[in-house]
This record gives structure tokens, C-alpha cells and sequence, in this order.
């Protein structure tokens, strides 16, 4: 039998405060690009697509991913959030954003503007379906 992820219950009320928080992320990991502090931008980035997967959870169940392991948030959003297709292809993006994690937040290596640009895009991709998701 599968071990079940840590959770928290959380009010669904507040799904549109971990909206904000990620969007918060989103337009902050934009302007990193901008000024092209690129590990600034992953960093924002890889925290902005976790948030939206809260915000999802919490919407859609009241609860959100507890555990340090945040392919658990991973789990629990594709557990809790319907969809086909799609939703497979958003989860993919997000799954990919949160293993680069650890090589920008932890490892003390620059990123390059190449690895923040295919970071952006998934996050793009990521923040576009939930942003539909969540608005619905």
C-alpha cells in the first residue's frame, strides 16, 4: 500500500490567499528575468508554481501538502484536482519545475539565463491552467 503523504487541513476560504502569495511570486520571479538575476528568477519561480499547487489543493479539498518532500504536493494535486489531458500536461510542468529545486535553491551554483527562460515557460504553462482552474 502506497504511503499517503503528509497533508494539513486549511479553510477553502483561504485558497485565494495562496492565489495571491503564488501570483505575488509569479510577478516577482518576472521582474527577476527582467533584471536578469536568474537564479533570483528560479528560485521565485519553483516557489511560485508550489503556491499554485496550494492554492489548487486548497481549493478543491482544504488541505495542502505539509511535508518537506514536495513531489507530495505533486501527489496531492493530481489526487484532488479533475481533468484529462490537460491537467496531466500542467502537472507534468510542475513536476519538472520542483525537481530543479534543489539545483537552484541549494547547490551555490549561478543559474544561466537559458535554464531561467525553460524554467519561465513551465512555470507559463503551469500558472495558465491553474489560473483557469482556480477561477472557475
Amino acid at each position: 500500500m502506497a504511503q499517503r503523504s503528509r497533508r494539513k487541513a486549511v479553510p477553502r476560504n483561504r485558497a485565494l490567499q495562496y492565489q495571491k502569495v503564488a501570483e505575488h511570486f509569479y510577478l516577482a520571479a518576472r521582474d527577476a528575468l527582467r533584471l536578469e538575476y536568474w537564479t533570483a528568477a528560479g528560485v521565485l519561480i519553483v516557489h511560485s508554481a508550489i503556491a499554485y499547487a496550494d492554492a489548487l489543493c486548497v481549493k478543491q479539498a482544504g488541505q495542502k501538502s505539509s511535508g518537506e518532500n514536495h513531489e507530495d504536493a505533486v501527489a496531492l494535486l493530481e489526487e484532488v484536482v479533475a481533468g484529462g489531458e490537460e491537467k496531466d500536461r500542467a502537472v507534468n510542468q510542475l513536476r519538472r519545475i520542483i525537481e530543479e529545486k534543489t539545483k537552484v535553491s541549494y547547490l551555490g551554483d549561478l543559474y544561466t539565463a537559458r535554464q531561467a527562460q525553460e524554467l519561465w515557460k513551465r512555470l507559463e504553462r503551469f500558472h495558465d491552467w491553474a489560473v483557469g482552474v482556480l477561477n472557475r
